[in-house]
């Protein structure tokens, strides 16, 4: 509407002529601007799929064939105008997604950095909260082991308290969540059984850091405590061409059967986190088969150093 208000100012016409020079203009920008609105919300989804350059690329050929698509239902009334028309169009569209993409440059690194480390900040209290009850438990039955334990915790927290906004190594986050499940293994004996599937797991692959680990948690805390026998927590990592295949399996019990309602902050909170690392190229899924509650996540291959 403003570029069809400085068309209409720059004809130099009297007022009366203006206001009708702009009404034109309106009638013609308004059912493509509209359209254009309509199409790309609507194909959002596939657009974000794509590379940048290609994006807007098809943007910018989908608001074209949407402005030569009105023109053609107006007929000859606009057939001498309608090279102009997708010139103005076309410029107008890319300087406005050169806009978009100047601001988001210029504000996302510190929003989504922000974000990150209140994302991680969520994590480290309830880690916290539930490795030290698990020593507690120790302290009276077998003081040896659980000080030997408070010394993995001291190590724990040492890589819990890094850097949140750096990828890490798969090697590092399954060594810290077998120590983990070590120590709640020290807390509930026989009754968990963890099973490891890793001997296809791509070491060097890179994630954010306490993805796993809080998944871990919820298998043993949702699947394993509100039992009454033993709790296969099983963990499986694997790749697949380029991608990194994450399985977490453990019982699943109805709330009413003993089984504890989950407010899914950790798989909000982890798939939030994968997201400012991945964009769409990551993915988690969490279901119900039969007996067994089953997190799957899927990240792209990104080798790390050692």
């Amino acid at each position: 509407n403003l570029l069809a208000g400085a068309a209409a100012l720059l004809a130099g016409r009297d007022a009366e002529k203006m206001l009708e020079a702009f009404v034109g203009n309106a009638a013609l920008v308004e059912p493509p601007l509209v359209a254009s609105l309509v199409v790309l919300y609507a194909s959002a989804r596939l657009l974000l799929r794509l590379p940048y350059w290609q994006g807007f690329g098809v943007v910018i050929a989908l608001v074209l064939a949407l402005v030569a698509g009105t023109h053609a239902m107006l007929g000859e009334f606009v057939a001498a105008s309608l090279l102009r028309t997708l010139v103005l169009a076309g410029a107008t569209a890319a300087m406005v997604l050169a806009y978009l993409r100047l601001h988001m440059k210029a504000h996302s690194p510190a929003l989504a950095e922000a974000r990150l480390q209140a994302l991680q900040a969520r994590i480290r209290p309830h880690f916290l909260f539930n490795s030290l009850n698990a020593v507690l438990g120790l302290i009276r039955r077998d003081p040896k082991r659980a000080e030997q334990t408070l010394e993995d915790l001291s190590d724990l927290f040492r890589a819990l308290m890094s850097d949140g906004r750096s990828l890490v190594r798969l090697a590092d986050e399954i060594s810290l969540i077998e120590r983990y499940a070590a120590i709640e293994q020290l807390r509930l004996g026989e009754r968990l059984r963890m099973c490891w599937e890793l001997d296809n797991a791509p070491v060097d692959a890179m994630l954010p850091p306490l993805v796993l680990q809080p998944l871990v948690e919820n298998a043993i805390y949702h699947g394993v405590e509100p039992g009454v026998g033993i709790g296969d927590v099983l963990v499986r990592i694997e790749r697949r061409g380029d991608r990194v295949l994450v399985a977490i399996e453990n019982p699943w019990h109805a709330s009413g059967a003993g089984g504890r309602a989950g407010n899914h902050m950790a798989l909000d909170n982890i798939r939030e986190r994968l997201m400012l690392f991945f964009d769409d190229e990551a993915r988690l899924e969490s279901r119900i088969e039969g007996t067994r509650y089953r997190v799957e996540i899927e990240i792209p291959h990104r080798a790390g150093a050692a």
